[in-house]
């Protein structure tokens, strides 16, 4: 294999000091993402008649709820890290060493929202708050994934292109070593859940769907990319009739997410709860 003169390095570094102070890249990623996603959420609420203020209100909430539904998922998923051999328990708490999985941070974060909503808004319905959500939960997932990139996780199978990401032989999974380059998963998700943000905010502008649909698209069209790269991945994870479970979970959350919306929509001619 010819070595290759262009293409995307792992950075040397996934902590800057800053005095007594340690910054953990990934943290400050999921921290940028987070504060993107309230700022986009707000502004698309107030424009749907909310008020901008319930949705600071819950994030204080909300974001704790989806960083540990994220990573309870992914200790749950991949347990032989923490408690298998070798593993430790108290390295599930380290999150700041990467291992958030998305599908648990959209679960707890959005059931702690549903439950606190009511509290704080009684003016409008949490399917038009969830859609307002959405984007700004795409643009938090996009700059989130560049944390991986800090941390030298979250890659495919070997790649021979100037876009293929260079991981130093530490980190390259068991039977992999000879490769030097690697398909970059994190980011052909975080370039694809802007292109889907975008296409959310374009669709609402072309067509009237019942509200709660937005939301619905998201989730789909996130799925519909996750099988995608999550096909390419090689690091070691369970698997369930033959698929990763990350894989098997993104097909099964498409196709309800993809029916549900055909059917809150069959016949809708206009935009209502």
């Amino acid at each position: 294999m010819h070595a290759l003169h262009s293409f995307i390095p792992t950075p040397t570094f996934s902590t800057v000091a800053l005095g007594p102070f340690t910054i953990h890249m990934y943290a400050l990623c999921i921290l940028l993402g987070a504060i993107a996603a309230l700022s986009i959420g707000r502004a698309r609420y107030a424009h749907v008649g909310g008020d901008p203020k319930t949705l600071t209100d819950l994030a204080i909430w909300v974001i704790p709820a989806g960083i540990i539904g994220g990573r309870l998922y992914h200790v749950a998923t991949s347990p032989d890290a923490y408690f298998g051999t070798g593993g430790s328990p108290r390295d599930a708490l380290k999150i700041w060493k990467g291992g958030m999985g998305i599908w648990g941070a959209v679960a707890l974060g959005t059931l702690v929202a549903f439950l606190l909503f009511r509290r704080k808004d009684q003016r409008t319905n949490f399917a038009l708050f969830a859609d307002a959500l959405a984007p700004g939960l795409l643009v938090a997932q996009a700059i989130g994934r560049w944390g991986n990139w800090f941390n030298g996780e979250l890659f495919g199978r070997p790649l021979h292109s100037w876009w293929g990401l260079e991981i130093p032989r530490g980190l390259r999974p068991v039977g992999f070593e000879g490769y030097s380059t690697f398909h970059p998963t994190f980011l052909y998700e975080s370039l694809w859940c802007l292109f889907v943000a975008g296409a959310i905010i374009l669709a609402e502008r072309r067509t009237t769907l019942r509200a709660g649909s937005t939301f619905l698209i998201y989730i789909f069209l996130y799925c519909l990319g996750r099988v995608a790269w999550e096909s390419l991945r090689i690091d070691p994870a369970h698997t369930l009739f033959g698929l990763r479970v990350n894989l098997l979970l993104s097909l099964v959350l498409m196709l309800t997410s993809g029916l549900w919306l055909w059917r809150r929509n069959r016949g809708s001619s206009k935009m209502h709860p």
